[in-house]
């Protein structure tokens, strides 16, 4: 991987998008902490390096910095919102509040269309986002492009290919966005549209081998497309020094255990050994009803499990997860200083002292990208495109106490929401559907009786990738469907909502 852009994370909501962005540009991109040391960002090679924006303002004394150095190693930097504003500030410019914040669409008027904005007319519109501006440019600099609140609204200084964007050209609310972006990496940068699943493919098998050695491999496989994906990659590799183990942890939905078996054995042709460890993950939660808490007992639980098969496997070192990009993201503010929102089990949930190492082939990948790299490896279409399923199963999807009484109407309630939505031809439309038990009892009437039962929440999202995503327009014919078919079919039920949140502000999951 010759290639690659590296984006300093200062905490924007829109990081991940800038990532995205390149990667969709066929050119690598990794995101890294914003304090990441400049002898180990050098290391890493970048042909580009992109500031991030985000939410504090330069002169606070705890504004995130990056190192001043870092503007005169040649390599093209670009800096985004604040990011621009950081490098005024460090470069010698000022930045001061502004008596206008900017928020919204803007029209910019472009001075200068040599290099950032080549291919783009003389004005366009863009995303901004800002309540600071830039009082005074840094020694060398030049504005190339501006608004009417923004004097400055875009800033080069050539000739050490230093360039800052007032607004934000990752969101589809910047026209050219796109192009901007690209005329970076593409002319200023030097890279080329070589980075495909083809290749990351490559890169993976490599690393596999650099890691692995003549060791062993155990792998978590839950029949998603993630461990799938994962097994696949690894197993194509070392062959049958890996060995695949399916835990059904008491929290599957209906009839996974079966359907994940034959799956994973006739189609993928995964050497997979069963565990029925049901018992003892819904004793360990047992009165739990704190969500970080449920996700955290069920990672430990599921290290426990793979410890002790990996001790019948005759000497595996390493344990196998599908742990992506956004998992590690929304587990751990380890980039910089954005918001940690929930623990994933397969990041979050790991003791520390865990004996196996391990290895995860697609941390630095979207849900978009594993599914691509699923075809790659020949895995069915079938597989490819199930819906997300949480790791730690249904005990995030019942909120409180999980019992076994909870479980099983989720499971019958889950299982109505799949197959009505699948009737109406709508499963591959909507990235994640599903049901969501609540233990909050309201009055209902059924049979001219008085009833007072619980109700369940049907989330049904679209997205690309899961870091952001709209609530699903599923027609009300459907949900009436689903509606009727729950209340009538799954005991203690009287009552069913529909979630119309989108993410932000609201997570996909519920816990």
């Amino acid at each position: 991987m010759t290639e690659k852009i590296l984006i300093l994370d200062f905490g924007s909501q829109y990081t991940q998008l800038i990532a995205r962005r390149i990667r969709e540009s066929n050119v690598f991109s990794e995101v890294v902490s914003c304090q990441i040391p400049l002898a180990e960002l050098l290391a890493k090679k970048p042909s580009g390096i992109i500031l991030s924006g985000g939410p504090s303002s330069v002169y606070e004394k705890s504004a995130p910095i990056c190192d001043k150095k870092l503007f005169s190693t040649d390599i093209p930097v670009l800096g985004i919102c604040y990011g621009m504003q950081l490098m005024t500030h460090l470069l010698g410019g000022k930045v001061e509040k502004s008596a206008h914040r900017e928020y919204g669409r803007a029209d910019i008027v472009i001075s200068d269309a040599s290099d950032l904005f080549k291919s783009i007319g003389k004005t366009t519109p863009v995303w901004m986002s800002h309540g600071d501006k830039i009082a005074r440019l840094p020694k060398w600099f030049d504005v190339i492009a501006q608004t009417k609140n923004a004097p400055a609204a875009a800033i080069k200084d050539q000739k050490r290919s230093l360039y800052g964007l007032q607004f934000h050209p990752e969101v589809a609310h910047t026209a050219e966005g796109l192009r901007i972006l690209q005329n970076f990496i593409y002319s200023i940068c030097g890279c080329k549209p070589t980075w495909t699943m083809g290749a990351y493919l490559k890169e993976a098998q490599h690393q596999i081998r650099e890691q692995v050695g003549d060791g062993k491999v155990i792998s978590a496989i839950s029949g998603g497309v993630d461990s799938s994906v994962a097994s696949m990659l690894v197993g194509q590799v070392i062959g049958k020094r890996l060995s695949c183990v399916f835990v059904d942890n008491g929290l599957l939905r209906k009839n996974e255990a079966k359907t994940v078996l034959e799956s994973l054995q006739k189609k993928l042709n995964l050497n997979v050994r069963f565990v029925n460890a049901g018992e003892q993950f819904l004793n360990k939660l047992k009165n739990v009803k704190d969500p970080e808490k449920k996700r955290k007992i069920i990672g430990r639980e599921f290290i426990s499990v793979f410890e002790q098969e990996a001790k019948k496997n005759r000497g595996a070192s390493f344990l196998l997860q599908g742990t992506l990009y956004p998992d590690v993201i929304e587990s751990v503010s380890h980039r910089g200083p954005s918001a940690t929102i929930k623990t994933h089990h397969n990041v979050g949930g790991l003791p520390a002292r865990m004996r196996l190492k391990l290895i995860e082939p697609l941390r630095l990948l979207f849900k978009d990208e594993v599914r691509k790299l699923g075809a790659e490896l020949g895995i069915p279409e079938t597989m490819l495109n199930r819906h997300p399923y949480p790791g730690p199963g249904l005990a995030v999807r019942i909120l409180g106490a999980v019992t076994k009484e909870r479980l099983e109407n989720l499971r019958v309630a889950d299982a109505i929401v799949e197959e009505e939505i699948r009737v109406a031809n709508l499963y591959h439309t909507i990235w994640q559907a599903f049901a969501v038990y609540l233990p909050l009892r309201t009055v209902g009437v059924m049979g001219d009786e008085r009833t007072y039962d619980d109700a369940i929440a049907i989330r049904a999202v679209t997205s690309q990738d899961g870091m952001t995503a709209d609530w699903a327009k599923i027609p009300h014919t459907v949900l009436q469907i689903i509606s009727t078919r729950i209340t009538n079919e799954v005991k203690g039920i009287n009552r069913v909502v529909y979630d119309i949140s989108s993410k932000p502000p609201s997570t996909i999951e519920w816990e």
